[in-house]
């Protein structure tokens, strides 16, 4: 497997289980630079790898009525700020291929979102950044399907690549994570990262929002740890039934630091196991 390295963080074979964490989406400059701060404290405290994540801009809200956040100039200021304040990695995602530019500026791993995993277009944009691409593997792809993604990734030369599992859609407004799409990803090559909280997610269900069930979170964090993820995604809140994005499925912000530590212990007697 190709180990993906962000900034002093490695990712993949032989790595510590990596977090990429942060608020959905940016609600204010000091919301999430307090977030950051939060963050950083705690993975500092458990020694864990941590990449902040938040979207400047949520384009693909249930509702025209829904918040998307300050837009693509302003959101990157305001992550420019955490990044240089907090010396953390940033992951945001980007969702035409004319945001490309302005966020390679200053994030570290550009995300194209899982309902755009097949937009050429957008990929090869991403991959054309030099910058650390992850690919959310679109709810309607079989994990099979996102070897044509990676080789769209490949084609500009670009082998810094990181997968994410998501759920897959079953039925209305329900998803389901098969904990067999991780080693299938994986052998194609690249680390494969489990998105925690939009795993929970019931996509519109609640008529003019997403709705989820936000208990089951641990237990499939678990169960994709000891799968081998080489990395999990956690969209964080201080306040998740104030949040102004996903606030059935954030993770609430005094449960992750013991979160992050069960999880690595998870990873370490897994990493044991494969090692015998």
């Amino acid at each position: 497997m190709n180990s993906v390295t962000i900034q002093h963080i490695t990712i993949g074979s032989n790595a510590p289980l990596a977090f990429i964490a942060g608020p959905c989406v940016i609600e204010s400059r000091d919301h999430a630079l307090r977030m950051a701060e939060a963050l950083a404290r705690m993975a500092e405290d458990v020694s864990v790898p941590l990449i902040f994540k938040s979207s400047y801009d949520k384009a693909n809200r249930t509702s025209v009525h829904s918040y998307r956040g300050p837009g693509v100039e302003p959101g990157i200021k305001i992550l420019e700020e955490v990044k240089n304040q907090f010396h953390l990695p940033i992951l945001t995602d980007v969702h035409e291929p004319w945001q490309v530019e302005i966020a390679a500026e200053v994030v570290d791993v550009l995300q194209v979102p899982a309902f755009l995993s097949r937009q050429t277009d957008l990929i090869l944009a991403v991959a054309e950044s030099g910058r650390v691409v992850n690919i959310k593997k679109g709810q309607f792809l079989a994990p099979w399907d996102i070897r044509q993604v990676i080789e769209k990734v490949e084609s500009t030369g670009n082998k810094q690549i990181l997968i994410t599992e998501r759920g897959t859609s079953f039925g209305y407004n329900n998803l389901v994570s098969d904990m067999r799409a991780i080693p299938m990803m994986q052998a194609f090559g690249y680390p494969v990262v489990f998105d925690a909280t939009h795993s929970a997610q019931f996509p519109g269900g609640e008529g003019s929002q997403t709705g989820g069930l936000r208990r089951y979170i641990p237990t499939l964090s678990r169960a994709a740890v000891a799968a081998g993820a080489n990395a999990v995604f956690m969209e964080v809140h201080d306040q998740v039934d104030a949040a102004k994005s996903d606030a059935a499925t954030q993770w609430p912000l005094e449960k992750t630091r013991s979160f992050m530590q069960q999880l690595q212990q998870i990873y370490d007697i897994t990493s044991q196991l494969e090692a015998v």
